[in-house]
């Protein structure tokens, strides 16, 4: 398909300047939903708030977070910082819970749609090294965010962390304003392929065109319903002017179309586990340091370092060892590969993660020592961020010409499981104490772990039987009227 300024035909240079813009807006929104865990002991005290509250504020920023993906960039930074600067200026709760969300939905579409922009810029056989890349800037945020919210607290009280964010925000909603250059192409859209073939079997069956030119469009029909979009090469002869209406380009149809299939769905409701605990573990956490160890925001920040450092251990070696096995698995497999093969690195991950969850859960339960809260802070960052980089990654590679949208759900799905977790941890926590609220998650991150193994035995055979189902019309979106 004829694209006009290719974006993936950019110098690398600015291909690259691209990358760093979405990986430090990313880095942002991790940075955001972590940087007040070490404050929260003085928050409760000077807003003043109870420690549901302070729960509230995160939970509802995570929750927002994952539900408004669709921001454009500029839109998305400016609403984000306006929302750190009446955040850090707050006298009450009440206005700190508002603009907390407020700031939630500036935060949010860089994280959901930064991997979209990617596929936009680099070809399939470079974007896999791309991703890993940029995946470990959201995961930096977490990390940094402690250590940065504690030091922040400590110097400049529980505002200075949402200073920070302001100021961190408006630099990069400058970055945005005065560099970015869109990347969208809708030769590359699913929608507009859609519609464009459409276009072109109704022209050929009304006989608009020359007998000739009615041949090039049957073909290219063929041609359009037979091949990846991303390995196309269709002349522009036959190709009618296109203009896309609200009909087509309506959200929620490729959505449902992705919510139908099984493997989506339980691969969906796994890698929103994984994410809800990684908000759970630190929050929690904080409060332990806090009420038992009588650790200050700035002790705090670098206990949670080690989550941290887990978490980008754990991409890096994840992404490395998915590879291996990727290439492994298709040289077994005669040179073919399934996006299933990529989950088949994870079963050693999906074993030892709940176990490492309960040996967190009573190290902690018993105070032990803080080298021991921090050495199983880092096993569980390392085994879940491990098995989650593949998780992520099947959901793009099973979603062909709509990974957008997959990326876009599964935003949604970490959004409001992490807003769950993080609403019922407190009650659990005071309720039943570290030690079995941590195993009641344990076993929920078995079940997490179950799903992907599901998912690995009857995916392949689930995905052929939704394409069948499509190739007979019974299951396809309905591009009929155009």
């Amino acid at each position: 398909m004829p694209v006009a300024d290719d974006p993936r035909q950019w110098s690398n240079l600015r291909k690259n300047f691209i990358l760093l813009e979405v990986a430090f807006g990313s880095m942002i929104a991790g940075l955001a939903g972590n940087i007040q865990n070490p404050a929260i002991s003085e928050m409760e005290a000077d807003l003043p708030a109870s420690a549901s509250q302070i729960s509230l504020s995160l939970s509802l920023f995570i929750l927002l977070q994952g539900v408004v993906p669709l921001f454009v960039y500029i839109v998305s930074m400016a609403i984000f910082t306006v929302g750190s600067v009446v955040v850090a200026s707050s006298k009450n709760i009440k206005l700190l819970i508002g603009f907390r969300c407020f700031q939630a939905a500036g935060s949010s579409a860089v994280m959901s749609i930064g991997a979209a922009t990617l596929a936009d810029i680099y070809d399939p056989v470079e974007r896999g090294t791309k991703m890993g890349i940029y995946y470990i800037a959201p995961l930096l945020g977490p990390s940094l965010g402690s250590i940065l919210g504690g030091g922040l607290t400590t110097a400049f009280t529980w505002r200075g962390p949402f200073y920070f964010l302001a100021i961190l925000g408006g630099v990069v909603f400058m970055s945005f304003l005065l560099f970015f250059k869109d990347t969208f192409r809708r030769e590359r859209s699913l929608t507009y392929q859609s519609v464009l073939k459409a276009r072109l079997r109704g022209a050929a069956t009304k006989k608009t065109f020359s007998s000739e030119n009615v041949e090039n469009v049957k073909h290219e029909g063929e041609n359009l319903s037979a091949k990846d979009i991303e390995k196309q090469e269709i002349s522009s002869s036959a190709i009618p002017e296109i203009k896309l209406g609200l009909v087509d380009v309506n959200p929620f149809k490729p959505m449902m179309f992705i919510l139908r299939r099984k493997y989506n769905l339980f691969m969906l409701a796994a890698s929103g586990l994984y994410f809800a605990f990684a908000f759970v573990v630190v929050y929690t956490t904080s409060r332990t340091l806090a009420t038992y160890y009588l650790y200050d925001p700035m002790n705090i920040g670098l206990v949670l370092l080690a989550y941290g450092i887990g978490t980008v251990c754990g991409s890096i070696a994840g992404g490395r060892w998915s590879d291996y096995e990727l290439s492994r698995l298709k040289t077994k497999n005669g040179g073919k590969s399934t996006p299933e093969m990529r989950l088949r690195c994870t079963v050693h991950g999906l074993v030892i993660f709940p176990l490492c969850v309960v040996g967190y859960a009573w190290v902690l339960q018993e105070r032990v020592n803080v080298v021991g809260v921090s050495v199983m802070l880092f096993a569980c960052g390392f085994v879940s961020i491990f098995v989650y980089t593949s998780t992520l990654a099947y959901i793009v590679d099973s979603n062909v010409g709509r990974s957008s949208s997959a990326v876009a759900l599964n935003s949604c799905f970490r959004g409001t499981f992490a807003f769950i977790f993080e609403e019922i941890a407190v009650p659990m926590q005071d309720g039943l104490g570290d030690g079995w609220m941590y195993t009641i998650i344990a076993f929920i991150m078995a079940i997490s772990g179950a799903l992907t193994v599901v998912v690995m035995l009857n995916g392949s055979r689930w995905r052929r039987e939704a394409q069948e189902r499509e190739d007979a019309g019974s299951d396809a979106p309905d591009n009929s009227k155009v």
